[in-house]
């Protein structure tokens, strides 16, 4: 690649014609001109420009890296102003988080993008672990994790919480629930709703509790989007965070239900300290808060 100083030096010599009003422009000294154009010729293999007398003409390789220096000019320009306009409807943003926050986020995403066609947002539903990795070594711009990392590198802003649920076919409104009553129907276990039982049954039933790994299970299912389905049909119960409920395209034949000791999970944004925020991503950051503050 051509040194982007020697070109620019070059590019000026053949604006101005003469060695030292291109080193007047560029405030260098006579000699330092004719040095860059030596090693930009140099790098080329060709000589640039043909002497004749205190003039000089240009080659045809010069006039050809010349033609190069002025198309890299405008080509900043351009980058200049994009990056100065820092237009919210314009550019790519990456984002993760956990998959049933994905599954409401994602439409209100689409609907955000139909109306700026020049919008790119990528969401990766993926482990918290994963998460925080990413937004370290700049996969993703933002992340959405279920407690503050505490990483040094890392800004970490408190958006809201949202409720972990137990939930049950839409028939078993008003119904009392009891652990023998949980127990006969069976769970529609998932990969996290082993941790989520231990959470919310241990407080709730801790006679009768003796751990998720004893639980009757009705079925197992390792789709988010799939897991409230047997249920909706009238199999089981399960448990899943507030935004895995209410993402669910069947969720008038689902209900939840409040125990007396509720559990939450915060939900915390993550950006990689240090990098300015652009206004598709502070765009993008104001829908995820008011998507928070919803499910609090």
């Amino acid at each position: 690649m051509l040194n982007a100083t020697w070109l620019e030096t070059f590019v000026v010599l053949t604006e101005t014609g003469h060695f030292t009003r291109t080193a007047e422009r560029l405030n260098m000294t006579q000699p330092g001109v004719s040095q860059h154009l030596r090693k930009l010729e140099n790098q080329v293999g060709q000589a640039l420009i043909a002497r004749d007398g205190k003039s000089f003409v240009l080659t045809p390789a010069g006039r050809a890296v010349r033609d190069l220096g002025l198309s890299r000019r405008a080509e900043e320009r351009h980058l200049r102003e994009v990056i100065a306009k820092d237009d919210p409807d314009v550019g790519e943003v990456r984002i993760a988080c956990s998959g049933s926050f994905a599954m409401l986020l994602y439409p209100r995403i689409v609907d955000l993008m139909r109306w700026a066609p020049q919008l790119v947002v990528h969401l990766e539903a993926t482990p918290r672990s994963g998460i925080v990795a990413g937004v370290l070594d700049n996969r993703f711009d933002l992340g959405v994790v279920g407690q503050e990392p505490g990483h040094p590198r890392l800004d970490a802003e408190r958006i809201g919480r949202e409720e972990l649920c137990l939930v049950l076919p839409a028939s078993a409104k008003g119904e009392a629930v009891t652990f023998d009553g949980l127990e006969a129907r069976g769970l529609v276990a998932h990969p996290d709703g082993y941790s989520y039982a231990d959470e919310l049954f241990a407080e709730n039933f801790p006679e009768r509790f003796k751990g998720a790994d004893r639980l009757n299970i009705r079925t197992e299912i390792n789709q988010i989007g799939q897991i409230p389905y047997p249920v909706a049909q009238g199999l089981g119960y399960t448990l899943l965070p507030r935004s895995g409920v209410e993402a669910f395209a069947q969720r008038d034949r689902l209900c939840t239900v409040e125990l007396p000791h509720r559990r939450h999970h915060e939900l915390w944004a993550i950006s990689r300290r240090g990098i300015a925020r652009t206004a598709r991503l502070a765009q993008l950051m104001d829908l995820v808060r008011k998507l928070a503050a919803e499910l609090g």
